[in-house]
This record gives structure tokens, C-alpha cells and sequence, in this order.
């Protein structure tokens, strides 16, 4: 009778330590290949910043360097440039103006 009982205490401590030491490993590893595509996505350069138009202009005038004839080139591109971005938003302005006041009948 004793060595019945004592088999089974040990059978029960034997199946609680393995059940414990299986509940301690962890799940499978992720696939590398998701690894390589997240270190992709990582590399990836942040989209470049339009340049506004006095950059422009500044850089414009760089490459005319002391050539006066150049440097008039750009000083005639980049005003009729800004003369007409003005116009379009003195259009905006009017177009936004013109239905807030209203109509008398």
C-alpha cells in the first residue's frame, strides 16, 4: 500500500514540475522575415520639405554667384512669381468676403 501511494505522489509531482516548466517557455519566435521588413520600414527617409520661395530665390541667387545679368533673372522670376501668388489670394480674400454679408431685398 505504501509504495502505491508513493508512486503516485511522485507521478504527481513528477506531471506538476514538467506542466510548470512547460508553462514557463515561451511562445515561437516571429519569423525573421518580419524582422526584415520592419528594419525596412525603419530605413525609410521622412518625405523632403517642398522649398517656399524665398528659398528659391536664395538658392537662385547662389548659383548667379557675381554675375549681375543672373541675378536680374532672378530678381525678374521670382517677383512676377510673388506678384502672382498676391493676386490669388486678393481673390481668396474677396471670394470669402463676398457671400458673409448678406443680401438686402
Amino acid at each position: 500500500m505504501r509504495k502505491t501511494i508513493a508512486l503516485f505522489v511522485s507521478m504527481a509531482f513528477l506531471l506538476g514540475t514538467s506542466g510548470f516548466a512547460l508553462a514557463q517557455t515561451s511562445t515561437t519566435a516571429p519569423a525573421a522575415t518580419e524582422k526584415k521588413m520592419d528594419d525596412k520600414a525603419m530605413e525609410k527617409k521622412p518625405a523632403a520639405k517642398k522649398m517656399t520661395m524665398e528659398e528659391k530665390k536664395a538658392a537662385c541667387m547662389d548659383k548667379a554667384g557675381t554675375d549681375d545679368s543672373k541675378k536680374a533673372a532672378c530678381e525678374k522670376k521670382f517677383t512676377a512669381k510673388a506678384s502672382k501668388s498676391d493676386k490669388k489670394e486678393a481673390m481668396k480674400k474677396d471670394a470669402a468676403a463676398a457671400p458673409a454679408a448678406p443680401e438686402k431685398k
